[in-house]
């Protein structure tokens, strides 16, 4: 990215699943963040850490900068040499001011570039199955700002034109004038019985889509208590809606799910979530890192020969073990002649990686299940490699005593509090309306508590946790476990979750 650049990016209408690659990459090489109001603040995650992060967010009783302050501080940073990003939501381009800020940056001779983004004027009708066009009852949408006092004396949008000029109308920042509007189009002609829809926290887990007609749609915003922001749709396109939902047909819509994992390792379950019509919330509570004094972990590695079996409990375990392999100068035929066993899928992937299948995988994905597994064979003085956290539990080291074996364990890994700016240390709270926490392992579980305490936790909130050594940390823990995977994975968990919901049904 060239230095001394604003970029102009779109973010989207909300559901961060959407935003642009450019919009990524840029994000991930700046220096500074100048971001607004609506917009979900994960995005900040895909930022490098010592990026300074400014926000100016507007709500219409409080402006945390007004706009001509905003414009001094893009040219003030990009000025400085720096990469700065401008995270706005939606397109810039559409309603949003972008088309402002990028022409103060060209008087005064300041290098940008523009990154469109998915504008809410087409995705939030689309997440509410409703297309702003379609071949039988649509060949035309307009996209208008309802900020305005429809009818007002000096006007710029002409109703006069739209009302019966455009198939689809499609009103953003619309909800305070919402009456006036209906007036003046059913006043300029547009019948009465049109179709609309108004669509809450589009693309988000609160979404919330009423529909009625023009002279009824009032009063329902009314009934049902919907404010701003919300998106407006009119038109005959709205009642497609009937047959095209889909996003809050999904087992999991409405879900707000907070998932604990380390930050790399997060977007596995998200992207799940995600899929299953969840609002996943990334609140990692625990970091992986590299143990210090590696000099143990070398040595065995050296002594590889001496060990019939390695066992990995976890893909960390691989990828920090192959990581010190790499940093010794040596590769995957350092191993020959070594078995090595896996707990579960998740790990053998990880194996698989580095060009490696695993000669065992317990059919239950726990340490009791490679028990089982190393019981039914002869591993009488045989002996057995532990690459593990610095943290972990001693049941599979002395499960494999009592048959026979003889165990060496080595932290290879640490497990320890995240540390940046978007930690859950610096927040010291939780994100509210959170129906469900996952934990993925007993150390996302103590991490939890130590941070917030069992008493965080709302009595509504569901706990699930990934397999039974991490339900039975959280029953220690004082929680009450209301989900346990079945299947002892990532995977398992996503569907242990949607089996719970569709039981309340």
């Amino acid at each position: 990215m060239k230095r001394g650049t604003v970029y102009l990016i779109g973010a989207g209408p909300g559901d961060t699943g959407l935003l642009t690659q450019k919009g990524i990459e840029c994000l991930s090489h700046a220096d500074v963040v100048v971001y607004d109001r609506l917009l979900d603040t994960q995005l900040l995650d895909l930022v490098p850490p010592e990026a300074e992060k400014i926000y100016v967010g507007k709500s219409p009783s409080r402006h945390t900068m007004n706009q001509s302050e905003i414009n001094r501080l893009l040219i003030e940073k990009a000025t400085e040499g720096k990469a700065v990003v401008r995270l706005k939501g939606g397109d810039p381009f559409v309603l949003g001011r972008g088309a402002e800020e990028a022409k103060i940056l060209a008087v005064n001779h300041i290098p940008f570039q523009i990154v469109p983004g998915i504008s809410s004027a087409i995705a939030v009708p689309a997440y509410a199955g409703i297309p702003v066009t379609c071949r039988k009852k649509s060949s035309s949408f307009a996209v208008i700002t309802g900020h305005e006092a429809a009818g007002k004396k000096g006007t710029t949008v002409k109703w006069d034109k739209l009302a019966t000029g455009v198939d689809t109308l499609v009103i953003l920042m619309g909800m305070k004038n919402l009456e006036s509007i209906v007036v003046d189009l059913i006043k300029h002609g547009r019948p009465p019985h049109t179709p609309v829809a108004i669509i809450k926290e589009g693309t988000r887990a609160g979404q919330r889509t009423v529909t009625g007609s023009l002279e009824n749609i009032v009063a329902k915003v009314k009934k049902y208590k919907l404010s701003s922001p919300a998106v407006i749709v009119v038109g005959e396109v709205v009642t497609l809606r009937k047959t095209l939902r889909w996003f809050d047909k999904l087992p999991l819509f409405g879900k707000r799910i907070l998932v604990t994992r380390s930050r790399h390792q997060a977007s596995a379950l998200s992207r799940l979530l995600s899929e299953l019509g969840a609002e996943p919330v990334e609140l990692p509570v625990i970091d992986i890192q590299p143990v210090e004094d590696t000099e143990e972990i070398d040595r065995a590695i050296m002594d590889l020969d001496r060990y019939h079996w390695l066992v990995f409990t976890s893909s960390n375990g691989v990828e920090a073990f192959f990581g010190r392999l790499r940093s010794l100068k040596l590769d995957s035929r350092h191993l020959h002649g070594t078995r090595i066993a896996v707990i579960g899928p998740a790990t053998a992937g990880a194996l698989e990686q580095q060009g490696i299948a695993p000669d065992y995988c317990p059919p239950v994905y726990t340490a009791s299940g490679l028990l089982d597994g190393f019981a039914s064979m002869n591993i009488e003085r045989q002996n057995f490699l532990l690459p593990r956290a610095d943290i972990a539990d001693k049941e599979l080291s002395e499960g494999i005593r009592r048959i026979g074996g003889s165990v060496k364990e080595i932290a290879v890994y640490r497990t320890v509090v995240p540390k940046d700016n978007n930690s859950p240390e610096s927040t010291g709270r939780l994100p509210g309306g959170i129906d469900v926490i996952t934990f993925t392992s007993s150390s996302t579980v103590s991490n939890f508590i130590a941070l917030f305490g069992k008493n965080a936790i709302s009595s509504e909130t569901r706990i699930a946790c990934i397999g039974p050594k991490t339900e039975e940390t959280a029953l220690k823990a004082g929680l009450s476990v209301d989900i346990t995977a079945g299947e002892h994975t990532i995977p398992g968990l996503a569907a242990a979750i949607e089996e719970h919901f569709r039981k309340e049904v």
